[in-house]
């Protein structure tokens, strides 16, 4: 099976990037934000070629890491930064010298936790083409347009590449594509969603990323209670539990695309999206049949026929 799917998303982005700021004059790049997503796209080519190279050669953990930081270092210094956090209730919240290991923390964390999730078929693709369409609908309701326009070239790239990994999968996106996905998600996370004017902004991307990042610590915490590394591989991911009490592959993925649906249509209702009642009810009758459809083959499980 290949695992270089991720250059087909890459490249899918930057052309469809390119082509637009092309068409548009170069008007995307006079916007406030023009530098930050410039940024963010380089950064994003460097975490491609970090996973590329992790594919080709299999990297050891440690210079993987170090390699991710560095990258991540530099985007910092170019300006895509944490700078402040609004908490609701609270003034604004200048994080001074916390601005470099939040960012650090973040970047590396949103890369990783897309990276661990990608476990089944399509999974991290949908996942991520969710996340972007959640994305782009936040950015362009409160005037962030650069960062939207890479949402939306994320998730053409995504839905494309998806007609040949979903289930039965005839192409892995590998860790290059993970990465730059991850990458791309976290960098507008901070140049997109952080940086709105709303008292709620410092959840938008958490809730748009929530299930990656709650498998991620969910995952991590486990290990360590266990007296384990958190970087040694196991199955206790969301969909290895999904997959143990009986769900079948393209049910497993279909209900933690629900999920994910479900936590971006809440960051939509945080931005007072008018569609956004719509959206998270559509969630809610999504979960709704996933349980009913979950619960038939729990209950119609050899183990529970026996018994």
């Amino acid at each position: 099976m290949v695992r270089l799917g991720g250059i087909a998303i890459c490249l899918g982005v930057v052309a469809a990037l390119l082509l637009v700021i092309k068409l548009g004059g170069g008007t995307v790049l006079a916007d406030p934000n023009g530098r930050s997503v410039v940024a963010v796209m380089m950064g994003g080519l460097g975490f491609f070629a970090i996973g590329l190279a992790d594919d080709w050669v299999n990297l050891a953990p440690l210079p993987r890491l170090l390699g991710q930081l560095m990258v991540s270092a530099l985007v910092w210094q170019a300006g895509v930064r944490i700078e402040q956090i609004t908490v609701p209730g609270l003034e604004i919240i200048d994080l001074g010298w916390l601005s470099l290991p939040l960012t650090l923390l973040w970047l590396t964390g949103v890369v990783n936790a897309i990276n661990w999730i990608d476990g089944l078929d399509g999974l991290a693709a949908g996942v991520g083409a969710i996340a972007a369409a959640a994305s782009a609908l936040i950015c362009l309701q409160t005037g962030q347009i650069a960062s939207a326009l890479v949402m939306v070239c994320l998730l053409g790239s995504l839905l494309g590449f998806l007609v040949f990994n979903f289930n039965p999968a005839q192409i892995f996106m590998g860790d290059g594509g993970s990465y730059f996905i991850g990458f791309l998600m976290a960098g507008v996370g901070i140049t997109g969603l952080v940086k709105t004017a709303t008292a709620t902004a410092i959840f938008l991307p958490l809730l748009v990323l929530a299930v990656p990042l709650l498998d991620m610590l969910v995952v991590i915490l486990g290990r360590l209670l266990r007296g384990q590394s958190p970087f040694l591989a196991d199955r206790s991911h969301l969909h290895h539990r999904l997959l143990g009490i009986g769900l079948p592959h393209r049910l497993t993925v279909v209900t933690i695309y629900a999920l994910a649906w479900w936590m971006g249509s809440l960051a939509l209702v945080f931005v007072g999206l008018p569609s956004s009642p719509l959206l998270l009810s559509t969630a809610l009758l999504g979960l709704a049949w996933i349980a009913w459809k979950s619960l038939q083959v729990i209950l119609n499980s050899p183990v529970n026929s026996a018994s």
